[in-house]
């Protein structure tokens, strides 16, 4: 039987501020890396492995590999958005990622993000056994994918 529960995300809600924005009162676009770097590190926080237990006990920290951005519809000062993020892929020493940004549930932004784990030298290396469970537990079905 295939399992019904929604595929496990994690949302961060964030407000808009003065300085996110250009004269006009729109988000300058660079800041939806920010918004989705934050939503990102409140995941792993939440699923108790943090960025400094990695560098401080393993060695090793995330990099984005790689980032890919649609721009929707803007975001404007003082909207409250939400930055869903999906694991959608773990590999030995990368993490595929889904992020949606949203205002009242209308997508805005959509970021499929690469991360790979680097060592302190910045190879690339295997994930640590910790961070690899934290991530699982936001990971994306495939089967939800296909529905989704």
């Amino acid at each position: 039987m295939a399992d019904s529960r929604p595929p496990a995300r994690h949302v961060h809600a964030l407000r808009v501020y003065y300085e996110d924005t250009d004269v006009a009162g729109i988000v300058y676009y660079a800041n939806y890396l920010r918004y989705a770097e934050r939503a990102r590190t409140e995941m792993m926080r939440d699923a108790g492995a943090t960025h400094a237990e990695m560098i401080d006990r393993h060695g090793v920290a995330f990099a984005v590999r790689r980032c890919t951005i649609d721009y929707k519809r803007p975001a404007r000062l003082d909207d409250w958005l939400e930055v869903e993020t999906s694991v959608t892929a773990i590999g030995a020493a990368t993490v595929d990622a889904l992020q949606l940004v949203r205002r009242d549930g209308v997508s805005l932004v959509d970021l499929a993000v690469q991360l790979v784990c680097v060592d302190r030298a910045g190879r690339a290396t295997r994930l640590p056994a910790p961070a690899r469970a934290a991530l699982l537990r936001f990971m994306q079905s495939q089967e939800s994918e296909s529905h989704g």
